[in-house]
């Protein structure tokens, strides 16, 4: 049964933070250099995990906003910046243009097809010569699932035999589009930087049980599909990696890619 956002918003600081989250952002802890700031805003900051570890980091006069992707994650992460006395403002309004000297961006869990949207807005609100950053992951992530996935779609006579699971595929941007979604957004002195992921699972069972998977990665490429048809998928996706993979492990790969740019 589908989760409500409160649900998954729990789900997303319990173990999506370490599981997934973190993978990206320690490409941001290694490659996005802060500088000489007076503030930073964190778009899609979720329960503001990755916040709360760069303002430890920050010197204290360096002001650090939070904008939170719904009123759930919103809440938790408010809650924690009171239980560890976090100066941070996780804020709801609408950021004036050309407002911050540093903007990061969480768009992994972001559709393909609303990640320039969100990278505009990322630098509509760094300032000129700001520093605007954003990950996600690029194409050629999740192919070993993708593969899986089309052949219950064709076996079971879903998704347009299979089509679904071949827009999953198109639909991911490669590390060039993204790196041109940022220059038409006003960035140059573009650097992209990646890290390949790999995410392990016991067997079948596991893998569509994570939270990950079932709450966050499956209901977004099937949602195409009605919630019968997407319990259906799953088990049979299941049965498939036990067959197939017997009592090896199921691994899938994520490219994790950070793109870093300065606003002209």
């Amino acid at each position: 049964m589908a989760k409500t956002q409160k649900e998954r918003a729990f789900l997303r600081d319990l173990y999506i933070n370490d599981e997934w989250t973190k993978r990206f952002t320690d490409l941001v802890d290694k490659h996005v250099r802060v500088g000489d700031i007076d503030n930073l805003l964190y778009v899609n900051a979720g329960t503001g995990s990755h916040c709360f570890q760069l303002r430890e980091k920050l010197d204290e006069k360096i002001a650090v906003f939070g904008r939170c992707e719904d009123e759930d994650v919103l809440n938790i992460a408010r809650d924690k910046a009171i239980a560890v006395k976090a100066d941070i403002d996780f804020s709801t309004i609408r950021f004036e243009d050309d407002a911050f000297d540093l903007v990061l961006a969480d768009a992994s869990f972001v559709k393909p097809a609303d990640v320039e949207e969100l990278v505009n807005e990322t630098v509509r609100v760094t300032r000129p010569d700001g520093k605007s950053a954003f990950f996600l992951p690029s194409a050629g992530s999740f192919g070993e699932i993708f593969s899986l996935v089309w052949e219950v779609l064709f076996n079971e006579d879903l998704g347009d035999h299979g089509h679904v699971a071949e827009a999953m595929i198109t639909e991911i941007p490669t590390v060039s589009r993204v790196e041109e979604i940022a220059a038409n957004a006003g960035l140059v002195n573009i650097e992209t930087h990646d890290a390949q992921e790999v995410f392990e699972f016991a067997n079948g069972a596991e893998f569509i049980g994570s939270p990950l998977v079932s709450d966050f990665l499956l209901p977004d490429w099937l949602r195409t599909l009605g919630e019968d048809d997407r319990e259906r998928v799953s088990a049979k996706l299941s049965e498939l990696i036990d067959s197939e993979d017997g009592d090896m492990t199921f691994r899938f790969s994520v490219k994790a890619t950070l793109v870093v740019g300065e606003k002209a």
